[in-house]
């Protein structure tokens, strides 16, 4: 699952989760990965991955952003990826929890 091949890669720079943790660290700072879309039937695979990146203010979610983003640039030399292509990366705050957060939308090949 790539899903947790991200969220095993990216916890070592930061606390990453596959959904929202119902105690945030104390630092506010944390990323949750989500699966959009994909596909593949030949044994290679591809993936569409959002990295959401939360903090306690609008400045510390983008400069968290660009940690991850700086950070994903080392996930093809994991074991089975091949490819990780950034797509976007903008200002996603969730105004429903009134929490702020950046996402970062990848292209992930892997196998």
């Amino acid at each position: 699952m790539i899903e947790q091949t991200v969220i095993d890669y990216l916890s070592d720079y930061v606390p990453t989760y596959a959904e929202e943790p119902e105690t945030p660290p104390a630092s506010g700072l944390y990323c949750v990965v989500e699966k959009t879309g994909g596909g593949g039937d030949t044994g290679i695979r591809d993936a569409t991955l959002a990295v959401q990146c939360y903090a306690p203010t609008l400045a510390g979610a983008a400069q968290l952003c660009e940690y991850v983003i700086a950070q994903m640039r080392g996930l093809t030399a994991l074991p089975g990826v091949s490819r990780c292509k950034l797509n976007s990366s903008y200002n996603y705050t969730d105004d429903r929890k009134k929490r702020y957060r950046y996402q970062a939308v990848y292209a992930v090949v892997y196998y």
